[in-house]
């Protein structure tokens, strides 16, 4: 198992527009076998960070997901919704594996 964390810099004019581009990429990441935990938008603190997590059973299953993302017409149209909206400035990604008791 592993689970993708996402950490977004925002444009805070655009932080309707990246909130709907949230909502797009979950049910998408879902699609592809994956099982999303949520993105997280700005509280408390930085006004212009926000999270987001998913989880695969493997890595393979990851890879897998995102080369097939780069061909499926939903997932090309939320790509050019954010490129189109300017709401993400930047983001950077990790990859955790779990430890439990």
């Amino acid at each position: 198992m592993v689970t993708i964390y996402l950490r977004y810099v925002l444009n805070t004019a655009k932080l309707k527009e990246f909130e709907h581009y949230g909502k797009l990429w979950i049910p998408l990441v879902e699609k592809f076998g994956g099982r999303h935990h949520g993105y997280f938008m700005p509280s408390e603190g930085a006004n212009n960070i926000a999270l987001a997590l998913f989880t695969f059973d493997s890595l393979a299953a990851y890879e897998s997901y995102r080369q097939r993302s780069f061909s499926d017409q939903d997932c090309l149209a939320a790509f050019k919704y954010a490129e189109t909206t300017g709401c993400i400035i930047s983001y950077e990604r990790s990859f955790f594996r779990p430890v439990f008791s």
